[in-house]
């Protein structure tokens, strides 16, 4: 099997690479400079010539903030791009795998988000995202669109590292608390993707660790782990302004998963465990 992984440099894209090098399967990796996928004639021929039989799309746009003032090269990255994956995929009978997100929904829910229930996105990167997810659906006969949420792990910048490197700087940090989800760590969702892209079992997955929790709560596991004694305090999205709004409540139900005879991600506080053991261990 010959699977072309685009965002070779992301956070998912360096896990899955990782991973599938130890398989027997035959991997092409594109950071963004290697190959443009808002280029369609580029596109096109990087495909003709490898002739894969999946596509993974991680490349993204994922600055939440900056979205709502680059909305043009949101769109053209996290929408057109990924249409553009899509014809060449289904140019070269490909299978088509769409890394997608819950900023699709708007929050404003009170139980799990359903991979059917109806999506509101509240700003441009949930939009453009959503928009991405359409055009994958529309072009290609075999598609995976997974969607997944509050991504950490090894490689590239999240919330985990973030909260490390404040409280090495700092002795007392506000984190949210009235915005809750499931954190996702990259080894789990990398390891359903290569699972999933294997099948023929095509439609929409959510794809999260077990369980939830607030930003709040997870900063709280965070140090827990870490053996980190620090001041942490509870603070409102008011009190936390940021360009763009967050869902309030965007913890998603992985029930394709169960449905099409997966295994459902670990407990989210395991996962983080699993992480900052071989993080302390490095």
């Amino acid at each position: 099997m010959k699977i072309i992984i685009t965002g070779a440099n992301g956070q998912l894209g360096r896990e899955l690479v990782n991973q599938l090098e130890t398989s027997e399967m035959l991997i092409y990796s594109f950071t963004k400079e290697e190959l443009d996928i808002t280029d369609l004639d580029e596109v096109l021929k990087t495909v003709d010539e490898i002739c894969p039989d999946v596509i993974i799309n991680a490349a993204a746009f994922t600055n939440v903030d900056k979205a709502e003032t680059e909305k043009d090269l949101a769109f053209s990255i996290n929408a057109f791009g990924s249409r553009n994956l899509a014809v060449a995929a289904e140019k070269v009978d490909a299978k088509i795998c769409y890394i997608s997100t819950d900023y699709v929904f708007d929050g404003n829910g009170q139980q799990p988000y359903g991979e059917y229930f109806p999506v509101n996105p509240l700003g441009v990167y949930g939009t453009s995202k959503y928009v991405g997810e359409q055009l994958t659906q529309s072009v290609s006969s075999k598609y995976y669109i997974v969607r997944t949420a509050w991504v950490y792990g090894e490689h590239g910048n999240n919330f985990v590292k973030t909260m490390l490197k404040l409280a090495s700087d700092k002795s007392e940090i506000g984190v949210v608390h009235d915005q809750v989800g499931s954190p996702t760590y990259t080894v789990d969702l990398a390891s359903f993707i290569i699972n999933l892209v294997q099948t023929e079992k095509y439609g929409i997955y959510h794809c999260t660790n077990s369980g939830s929790c607030s930003w709040y709560e997870f900063a709280k596991a965070i140090f827990a782990e870490a053996g980190i004694e620090i001041d942490l305090s509870p603070l409102t999205s008011e009190q936390f302004p940021r360009p763009a709004k967050r869902p309030n409540y965007s913890v998603l139900d992985n029930m394709s998963l169960r449905i099409n005879g997966f295994s459902q991600p670990r407990h989210w506080r395991e996962a983080l465990h699993s992480f900052m053991s071989k993080k302390s261990n490095e």
